[in-house]
């Protein structure tokens, strides 16, 4: 079992500053704040770049299938950075949750695609599906799809849609494109619409069946994507600590800084140790997964079930010590306090994944 490694590579370094160049010029807060407004800024520009000149589309895929032929630790800088710009971007679901899925089912045209930033999926399962508790409503009769999947991120944005399906061999994978006859997504409203969701029916629509390994393709792609969500939640976190920092140097209150105040200290520096932890699980969650560990499904638990509420926590102190500012719709906090909230429920709520993490770990129950 080989060591964990905590720290950046230069590489990954290169590739997060290019990333947050791309974020801060082309997803200002102003634009994704538009997103809940009644014409929002269109944001797939933002995606071509950032698939296809950046190559983030393919960090996942081999290199003889058009990919970066890079791994989960290079995602999840890129994480980071889209959570600290609550980039309305399909990263997650179409270059984690989908990619995963067609590869590990063994699927290499689609994938290919994807890579290349050509065309994007997203994986009909819904958003709060934990780690091994895949199922779905979905049913193979006849040849063809019927059946429904609710609240799926990604499906509103997406040109295919990969669709886990009961069928006479248990769990099986198919893949359709979103606009196909007998197929209707309807919008659902949520808190974050900087990552939509979507209710699917499927009605005796025709697919294409990928692999004979559904079953365990699409628990991959939930465990990469739990994995990685951890460091989506810490980017988040970075951002709303820093901001707050910043602004209580600045702020005054008769005569002095509200950061020279020692009630504003003591909040702070506890802040500080959270943010500190945050980046130590989700990074070695993001490194064993990359190395194959036998400890990933631990670290997986002990990083969601702590970066998903100290996400929150951040996103809550930095409105609260902004103060009036920061209950204002012009000021980005509220995108960050939303897009936390909505983390907490993805992939498995905290008491979901501390109560696996008791069984991993042979905690007794109190």
């Amino acid at each position: 079992m080989s060591t964990a490694d905590f720290a950046y590579s230069d590489t990954e370094e290169a590739l997060r500053d290019s990333v947050r160049k791309l974020l801060t010029d082309r997803c200002p807060p102003a634009a994704v704040t538009s997103v809940y407004d009644g014409a929002p800024h269109d944001f797939s520009p933002l995606w071509t770049e950032l698939a296809r000149d950046l190559g983030v589309a393919g960090l996942l895929v081999p290199e003889e299938l058009g990919g970066a032929g890079a791994g989960a630790r290079e995602a999840a800088v890129v994480m980071e950075e889209i959570g600290r710009a609550v980039a309305p971007v399909p990263f997650l679901t179409s270059a984690v949750l989908a990619t995963v899925a067609l590869l590990r089912a063994g699927d290499t045209a689609l994938v290919r695609e994807l890579a290349e930033g050509n065309r994007t999926a997203a994986l009909a399962v819904p958003l709060s599906t934990a780690p091994g508790a895949v199922s779905t409503q979905v049913l193979v009769v006849d040849g063809v799809l019927t059946g429904v999947v609710t609240s799926v991120a990604g499906a509103l944005e997406a040109d295919l849609l990969v669709v886990p399906a009961h069928g006479p061999d248990g769990l099986e994978l198919h893949v359709v494109d979103r606009d196909a006859a007998g197929i209707t997504v309807t919008a659902v409203p949520s808190l974050d619409m900087t990552r939509p969701l979507a209710d699917l029916s499927f009605a005796a629509v025709p697919s294409v069946r990928v692999g004979t390994n559904g079953a365990e393709a699409v628990a991959e792609a939930i465990r990469c994507g739990a994995v990685l969500l951890a460091s989506e939640q810490y980017g988040l976190a970075r951002w709303c600590f820093e901001t707050t920092l910043a602004y209580v140097k600045q702020r005054k209150q008769f005569g002095r800084a509200i950061g020279s105040y020692q009630a504003i200290k003591h909040r702070l520096a506890d802040l500080y140790l959270e943010l500190g932890s945050a980046a130590s699980v989700a990074r070695y969650a993001a490194d064993t997964y990359a190395r194959g560990d036998a400890d990933t499904d631990i670290a997986l638990a002990l990083a969601q079930s702590y970066c998903s509420d100290i996400a929150v926590h951040m996103a809550e102190e930095c409105i609260q010590l902004h103060g009036g500012i920061g209950m204002t719709w012009e000021y980005p906090a509220h995108l960050y306090l939303k897009r936390a909230k909505s983390d907490q429920l993805t992939f498995g709520t905290g008491y979901r994944h501390r109560a696996n993490l008791a069984d991993l770990i042979d905690l007794p129950a109190a």
